[in-house]
């Protein structure tokens, strides 16, 4: 049984993903603040994904994210009760890998949230891609550059391996957003920049080197 850790500090809120998390078989941890949330996750570290709300006491939700993004490239989902692009940016910045924006459909979120778990476990046990000192372990979900472990968020992850898997293959923003985030993702599309942006900084002059951006079009790994 999945583990899913859910911070909110409505209490309905919590209450109604709990409910709705265990009716569909996962196993729910609450937290009503940033805080909590993240001692939880230390206690569990085989909490499968996090939804953070934003606004919390103590600690908010792009506290909290950035701090467990220096621990794990566990998935997280925020929430937040404002529709602004700000929030949205913050969130990703902080390392968010989907966003959802109150009021939402419980049942909405459970098909995110399983998606999201699918593609975080759809990999091929044996399958190790390595390029100029890089190495990307699909059955360890890691990735090292010369033996120095990277932390990537998930879709920072699932950007690498779409690109590594297609060295040389230009993938237009378009089509990175369906392939990673989902035909039923709203958000702007320039969040596959800001993404592949984090991730090259991330890889370091690795990724300046290999990460190429085709302006107009998208993106591609060199192999040279």
């Amino acid at each position: 049984m999945q583990k899913i850790l859910i911070a909110d500090d409505e209490e309905l809120i919590r209450k109604l993903v709990c409910d709705f998390l265990v009716k569909n078989g996962y196993e729910a941890l609450q937290a009503e603040d940033g805080e909590e949330a993240l001692r939880l996750f230390e206690e569990n570290k085989d909490i499968a994904l996090i939804i953070l709300d934003i606004m919390m006491p103590n600690m908010d939700g792009w506290e909290c994210c950035r701090r467990i993004r220096k621990l794990s490239g566990v998935p997280i989902i925020m929430l937040t009760a404002r529709s602004q692009e700000f929030d949205e940016l913050m969130g990703f910045e902080a390392g968010a890998d989907d966003y959802v924006t109150k009021p939402f459909s419980p049942t909405v979120l459970m098909m995110r949230i399983a998606t999201m778990l699918k593609r975080n476990s759809n990999v091929s046990v044996d399958s190790v891609i390595e390029l100029d000192g890089l190495k990307l372990d699909q059955a360890a979900h890691g990735v090292w550059i010369k033996d120095k472990s990277i932390t990537l968020t998930l879709k920072e992850y699932s950007i690498l391996l779409k690109l590594l898997t297609n060295k040389e293959r230009v993938f237009t923003r378009e089509q990175l957003l369906d392939d990673i985030w989902g035909f039923d993702f709203y958000g702007d599309i320039r969040t596959v920049d800001s993404h592949v942006a984090r991730l090259r900084t991330k890889l370091g002059d690795w990724g300046v080197k290999h990460i190429k951006t085709i302006y107009g079009t998208g993106y591609k790994i060199d192999s040279d």
